[in-house]
């Protein structure tokens, strides 16, 4: 598997996405702060993580999202979260959150973009070492320059505030894909082995199978698996890489998900109406978990 490996990333060295590491950083700085808000230093602590400890319930900060998602029922106990450093409480609003999950996820995904807000300055304020602090900051201070200027223009409050719904609404259709190339596939907890990191990625991801002229609305993410062995490697090359990758999962007998996209949003459904289900079973230190009449009718057997 090595030497397979070796082959594709000699295929693969040539695509970068520029040359220079300081035209790499501008890029980023703009694109990731001064566009968007969020902090390039946020997404590259948390991002690499995920690359190295693909859906690690313990070590992967993609699938921590406790009190209100769980895709396991392993986060029922507790979890400790290495990355964090910080116990991952599943109480009593954990416990209702995610029994409900399968009906908030998308609401949630709505305005996901504002956890990722707070996630960038708690991290910039934060003790942590960060690289380019004051960068990120001066990037920030561009985006919360020309958004609120921009909002601004328009005529009257009601607009403004549809105007910022619909901004973050948009942006739902990337946090759910990033959700749907996770959330179902397979989950461990402890640390990574050096010797089983493929495998990992090829467990632990699912790519969408859409047709060419979709590509520009996934922006790449639906090769994930492709994206995971060559992080680094443009997503207009990803498509490329596509058939080498399937081959070499099928000649080392390892899974190769590719879904639709209908069908990527009932399996992510699916992991989370199973967790929901089965975190209203739990029983609280007072007795067993309230469920509400229209939970007791749709789970009526008989």
């Amino acid at each position: 598997m090595k030497l397979d490996l070796l082959i594709m990333i000699s295929y693969c060295i040539r695509w970068q996405v520029t040359w220079s590491p300081t035209t790499n950083k501008v890029v980023q700085l703009i694109s990731g702060n001064c566009l968007t808000g969020i902090s390039i230093a946020w997404w590259k602590w948390t991002h690499n993580q995920h690359h190295i400890a693909c859906n690690s319930l313990d070590n992967d900060p993609d699938l921590q999202h406790i009190p209100v998602f769980a895709v396991s029922n392993r986060f029922f106990s507790s979890l400790t979260s290495r990355f964090y450093g910080r116990k991952l409480e599943f109480d009593s609003l954990a416990r209702f959150l995610v029994s409900y999950q399968h009906w908030t996820f998308y609401p949630v995904m709505c305005f996901g973009r504002i956890n990722l807000f707070i996630q960038t300055f708690l991290l910039l304020f934060s003790r942590r070492s960060v690289p380019d602090r004051a960068l990120n900051f001066l990037g920030l201070a561009v985006f919360w320059t020309w958004f609120p200027l921009l909002v601004s223009c328009l005529p009257n409050w009601p607009e403004r505030i549809m105007f910022v719904l619909a901004s973050f609404v948009v942006t739902s259709i990337q946090h759910i894909q990033f959700c749907l190339n996770h959330f179902s596939g397979d989950v461990y907890i402890g640390d990574p082995e050096g010797n089983d990191w493929f495998e990992k990625q090829t467990k632990g991801t699912i790519d969408i199978s859409c047709s060419r002229w979709m590509d520009w609305l996934y922006g790449g993410l639906q090769f994930q698996l492709e994206h995971h062995l060559f992080p680094r490697l443009p997503r207009g090359q990803l498509r490329r890489i596509a058939p080498l990758a399937r081959d070499l999962c099928k000649k080392h007998n390892l899974p190769y998900r590719s879904l639709s996209f209908w069908e990527a949003n009932v399996s992510t459904i699916g992991v989370l109406r199973t967790a929901a289900l089965q975190a209203r079973k739990l029983a609280s230190a007072g007795g067993p978990v309230p469920k509400n009449l229209v939970w007791e009718a749709v789970n009526t057997h008989g």
